[in-house]
């Protein structure tokens, strides 16, 4: 493998993770949504 393949390797995986971080941001603060809702209900 040349250094340029293994580059292009890290950044894609860079981008992967980055996308994976932000969906899973995303879910854990639409939960936390969902659950203030349920307890604001509740009280």
């Amino acid at each position: 493998m040349g250094k340029e393949e293994i580059k292009s390797l890290i950044e894609n995986s860079k981008k992967t993770v980055e996308k994976d971080h932000e969906k899973f941001s995303q879910s854990i603060k639409d939960d936390l949504q969902s659950f203030k809702k349920k307890t604001l209900e509740k009280i």
